[in-house]
């Protein structure tokens, strides 16, 4: 992984590291077979981008997982450039090799630039994109700010459109605001499902589709992470897939049904 900060020295350090791999070409990885009815997300489009916000500022790290693990989804097996706005660093906590290994990714297929301000972090979002040694674009940011106009959003989705790679931008502490993106969600993180003899459960999420470009079916879903698959599947008890609102209940809402009920 390389941390770059200031904006020359991001996207020039980026543009020497983008040819090189242009150069060899991007080291191919093994990606394991999925078969259909798995992945509730394979009719996602790529070459795109896709809006992610936090239910809540306290969902941060949750849209930063759930997005890396858009990201390798949709990486085709070649590299991933995840921009983090150190803001988003600083509230949720920077990426962890061991971690990193636990969603299923290799640390040297990520190339990680860290940006001081959105202005950066948007620019290190474009040239990327334009890269076709590119898989996927991570970009994680914290906060409003002006910079996330509809502008901005258009010339991402040129970029991404040019070279090929589909870009997730995941917010935290920011409100949904228009873009040019092709679908729009609201991440929140869930309580795992218990592993065999109470083992810790996979990474688990509600994610809630707010909008599709040009209209479409919208829902919320409980999916975990399955690394072996490094794809998105409904928890055993989840069958269905589908989960309707009202099954999100807080805890408290839930304990208090259980007294009146005794």
């Amino acid at each position: 992984m390389r941390n770059i900060c200031s904006q020359p020295e991001a996207l020039t350090a980026l543009k020497a590291r983008l040819e090189a791999l242009e150069r060899c070409g991007a080291r191919r990885v093994a990606t394991p077979e999925r078969h259909a009815g798995e992945d509730v997300f394979a009719p996602l489009a790529t070459g795109v981008v896709h809006d992610l916000y936090a239910a809540a500022p306290a969902d941060a790290v949750a849209v930063n997982a759930f997005g890396l693990g858009m990201a390798l989804r949709a990486a085709t097996e070649r590299p991933i450039v995840w921009g983090l706005h150190e803001m988003m660093a600083q509230e949720a906590g920077r990426p962890h090799g061991p971690g990193l290994h636990e969603m299923g990714l290799s640390p040297r297929d990520l190339l990680l630039v860290r940006a001081r301000d959105v202005q950066t972090l948007l620019a290190v979002g474009e040239e990327a994109l334009r890269s076709p040694a590119v898989g996927t674009v991570l970009l994680s940011a914290w906060g409003e700010a002006k910079a996330f106009s509809l502008t901005a959003s258009r010339r991402l989705a040129l970029a991404a459109e040019a070279g090929g790679a589909t870009l997730f931008l995941a917010r935290a502490g920011a409100l949904p605001c228009p873009s040019a993106a092709e679908t729009r969600w609201s991440v929140a993180s869930c309580a795992s499902e218990p592993l065999e003899g109470e083992a810790p459960g996979r990474p688990s999420f509600s994610a809630t589709l707010l909008r599709r470009r040009g209209g479409g079916a919208t829902g919320t879903w409980i999916m975990e992470w399955d690394r072996e698959q490094r794809t998105f599947r409904a928890p055993a008890p989840l069958s269905g897939g589908l989960v309707p609102l009202a099954a999100q209940r807080p805890t408290a809402a839930s304990g208090a049904a259980r007294r009146r009920a005794a």
